[in-house]
């Protein structure tokens, strides 16, 4: 028996829909022999027969999410002589049977692998209860580990069984749960009927959209507080896909704000509230402490002039916009500088390892994000290789990756400097912390309207105060100074960077 499995899907692509089955259980096929058509947000694909053979099972309806790898049904092979002779009635038998036993079976749900040296994850808040029909793919769970939140979606159709309760420690592979099909057969019968339906009855129609909200539809709905039931739908079957979740947003947002209901009095409460934390904040407390009592940290200040940047920005940012598809900010201006400052003081871009040094030949700069979960310091690759346009786009997707909770443990390892943006928040001034093992960071701040003497006069400018803190253990004050010195002068007149001045 060979299986039929979703291919991969292309970058950043992680899901597509069942649009439509060429062939039918008991059917005989060809290798090759095109079977399904699957629809992504970018591209279609086909899926083909991996050997000769009677299409033994289908095990992804049409409309339906699936992900890479995801086994879509199978071919059972040296077959296909037998298929046409295969009576109606025995052919129907056989549905039956296999009904049965799909019915009768359980399908355990596991905990996924979590990254290299995660070795345990804390159980999150299960979104179903035991006893409750689930849909395939439909999200169940999320575990929390140190670093990243892992998703667990229900691997079938059928019904809930819980085995960790939330909170609990669970490890790669560990059973948490199973889903049995039990339920999924005597439900079926009883949704049969709702086609038929008269067409004013369209409320529990529209239910049932909510109850087949892929992954990626429930996190965009759940995110913008969004009613299922007032979606209109374009997918297949009816489904609701990200597109029409994601047009709702804009939908809801020029609708006029409704009156404000009276306000109720307020409840008496504790006045205090213990919460356990969660394993991100808990390692997130233990590596700032660790880095606060290993390093010999300083902070070093000094404050730019962003006329010119932002004069550059205004310029040119319709038409980079237009030629690249991603906004001009100042991030990649920054990282631009921070990399020819490290070139030219490399004591910043090394990191102290017993009684060595290891120097950095490549740029891999972390990008602190902060998210509803904690901070998190994603890295982008290769820096120095980036243009503007390039540094954009990857600090766009890894933002988004953070706030979504999926990151990888490989973008979150490895980087070597560090630069973090309190101004984003409003943050005048701070003195932020290093991200050990790494010897320097950089902070910046909010933009504001200063006084500043000009050639003997007193003009208004746009000025940002700049903090690098450092590890003194392998950064002398010169360097410090230095390297800062030379971001500011790179910010205040960016055709230095052009002219490698």
């Amino acid at each position: 028996m060979a299986d039929i499995l979703t291919p991969a899907l292309g970058e950043s692509v992680t899901e597509a829909t069942i649009a439509k089955w060429t062939k039918k259980v008991g059917d005989a096929v060809k290798k090759d022999e095109l079977l399904v058509e699957l629809e992504t947000d970018k591209v279609s694909l086909e899926v083909v027969a991996p050997a000769d053979g009677v299409l033994g099972a289908i095990n992804v309806a049409e409309g339906d999410t699936v992900a890479p790898g995801t086994v879509l049904g199978s071919v059972t092979e040296g077959g296909a002589a037998a298929a046409p002779a295969a009576a109606p009635a025995k052919a129907a038998k056989g549905e039956a049977k296999a009904a049965a036993a799909a019915a009768a079976s359980s399908i355990d749900i596991t905990v996924p692998v979590m990254g290299e040296s995660v070795a345990e994850g804390s159980m999150g808040k299960w979104l179903k209860k035991s006893g409750e029909a689930v849909k395939k793919d439909e999200l169940l769970v999320e575990i929390e580990t140190d670093k990243v939140a892992v998703e667990v979606s229900a691997p079938a159709d059928g019904v809930l069984t819980i085995a960790a309760d939330e909170g609990a420690t669970v490890t790669p592979g560990q059973k948490i749960g199973s889903v049995s099909g039990s339920g999924a057969a005597a439900a079926a019968p009883a949704a049969a009927p709702a086609p038929a339906a008269a067409p004013a009855n369209s409320g529990s129609a529209q239910v049932s959209k909510n109850e087949t909200l892929s992954p990626a539809v429930q996190r965009v709905v759940a995110e913008n507080n969004l009613d299922p039931k007032a979606i209109s739908a374009t997918g297949p079957k009816g489904n609701i896909t990200k597109g029409d979740a994601i047009a709702a947003i804009g939908a809801a947002a020029a609708a006029p704000a409704p009156a404000a209901a009276p306000s109720a009095p307020r409840a008496l409460a504790p006045r205090e509230e213990r919460v356990k934390m969660t394993r991100l904040r808990q390692t997130i407390a233990r590596r700032l402490k660790e880095s606060q009592n290993t390093a010999a940290q300083l902070t070093t200040f000094n404050e730019v002039d962003m006329t010119n940047v932002m004069a550059l920005r205004a310029q040119y940012k319709d038409v980079f916009e237009k030629r690249h598809g991603v906004k001009l900010g100042f991030m990649s201006f920054f990282t631009k500088a921070v990399v020819a400052a490290l070139h030219e003081i490399p004591a910043v871009n090394a990191e102290i390892d017993g009684t060595d040094i290891i120097y950095k030949n490549h740029y891999d700069i972390g990008v602190a994000v902060g998210t509803d979960k904690g901070l998190v310091v994603p890295v982008l690759r290769d820096a120095d290789t980036l243009s503007l346009a390039g540094i954009e786009k990857g600090i766009g997707a890894l933002g988004k990756a953070a706030r979504d909770g999926a990151l990888t443990m490989d973008q979150l390892q490895g980087g070597t400097f560090t630069i973090t943006n309190g101004g984003t928040y409003g943050s005048l001034m701070s003195t932020p912390i290093l991200n050990a093992p790494q010897s320097g960071i950089l902070g910046m701040h909010n933009i504001v309207q200063r006084p500043m003497a000009i050639n003997g006069e007193v003009k208004i400018r746009p000025m940002m105060y700049l903090a690098l803190s450092y590890d003194h253990r392998i950064v002398d004050g010169k360097e410090a100074v230095t390297f800062l010195v030379r971001i500011k002068e790179l910010l205040e007149d960016p055709q230095r960077a052009l002219l490698d001045l």
